[in-house]
């Protein structure tokens, strides 16, 4: 059996998409269980409609790592799904490729690929291609992974729990101890979602910083100086103005292409000079924004059998709404 776990608050817009998609899929054996960190708009009415278990954290006391404890305690599935409630499935046959890899009894852990849509920055799109090759890996060396679409063993979970404490990059965390334990991660890359960022440039700054704050403690001897945030700046926007050109797309996303990575490599650099500890004011800005903005209905191009069609979701959506 397999248990779906995902993380969410006030993702409405979002939330029917990925559900749907779920009910979608060829394997039919799993649990959904939503870990619901406060959320006030229609997002819990809308998970009603499916086969699903609420379990609610507080946003008083909500980290990634402790939400994600939560929901693994509820799981009864060998295998632990989480997928992002902005997220959803692109393909039938997502949960059965995400969950292939465990044929071989020594990995612990398994990543999908992830693309953008219609609304996501240029250079969101550049990031998903350089993290999320088109070419699976079966035995990663390093720990890189992303739990907007994730799988581990529950057993292996049971003796390494998610850090509770971490302001993000849990998952980074998690896969490096699942390495040092002896376990292998592997990368798949037909289990492929769409995942939409509705962030401003603030939003993007704040993601970026909590996570350098993050990878600090991870690995305590690494930098991120000055000239790091130059040279990671000037050298990301050349290569994106680069790809943007070639594209026929560069006079249109050069002032997104300058804000985001400002606000990426910015971000980062606040985020390694801060102090060790985090007061709950901050904690707040990191997690919860103050407004999210609305986005366009994702439509990904088909490039395989196993598409799964959406489109009948905007009616329900509008009599949502109405309500």
């Amino acid at each position: 059996m397999i248990s779906i776990i995902i993380r969410c608050y006030n993702e409405e817009e979002h939330i029917g998409r990925l559900l749907s998609g779920i009910m979608h899929q060829t394997i039919k054996d799993f649990e959904i269980i939503l870990v619901d960190s406060g959320s006030t708009d229609a997002t819990l009415s809308i998970a009603s409609r499916y086969p699903v278990e609420m379990v609610y954290i507080s946003p008083e006391e909500f980290s990634f790592g402790r939400a994600l404890n939560k929901g693994c305690e509820a799981a009864r599935g060998e295998f632990l799904v989480f997928i992002s409630a902005h997220c959803w499935p692109v393909y039938e046959d997502w949960l059965e490729t995400l969950t292939k890899p465990f044929q071989d009894s020594d990995v612990a852990l398994v990543y999908g690929k992830q693309r953008g849509n219609e609304i996501t920055k240029f250079t969101e799109h550049q990031i998903f291609l350089s993290w999320f090759p088109d070419s699976p890996n079966p035995d990663q060396k390093s720990p890189f992974c992303n739990n907007a679409n994730c799988a581990i063993r529950k057993k292996v979970w049971e003796k390494i729990p998610y850090n509770e404490e971490l302001t993000g990059l849990e998952d980074l965390d998690w896969a490096k101890r699942a390495l040092e334990a002896g376990y292998k991660i592997a990368y798949s890359s037909e289990a492929e979602i769409i995942h939409v960022h509705q962030e401003t440039p603030r939003r993007t700054y704040n993601r970026y910083r909590r996570e350098a704050i993050a990878l600090k403690k991870i690995y305590p001897n690494e930098h991120f100086t000055i000239f790091d945030l130059i040279r990671s700046y000037l050298t990301n926007i050349f290569a994106d103005c680069i790809k943007a050109a070639k594209e026929h797309v560069f006079l249109r996303n050069i002032k997104g292409i300058i804000v985001f990575r400002l606000m990426q490599f910015g971000g980062a650099y606040k985020g390694f000079r801060e102090k060790d500890h985090i007061s709950k004011t901050l904690k707040r800005t990191f997690y919860y924004p103050k407004s999210l903005k609305k986005s366009l209905r994702p439509d990904p191009k088909q490039s395989r059998e196993g598409y799964i069609d959406y489109s009948h979701l905007e009616r329900i959506d509008n009599d949502e709404e109405d309500h």
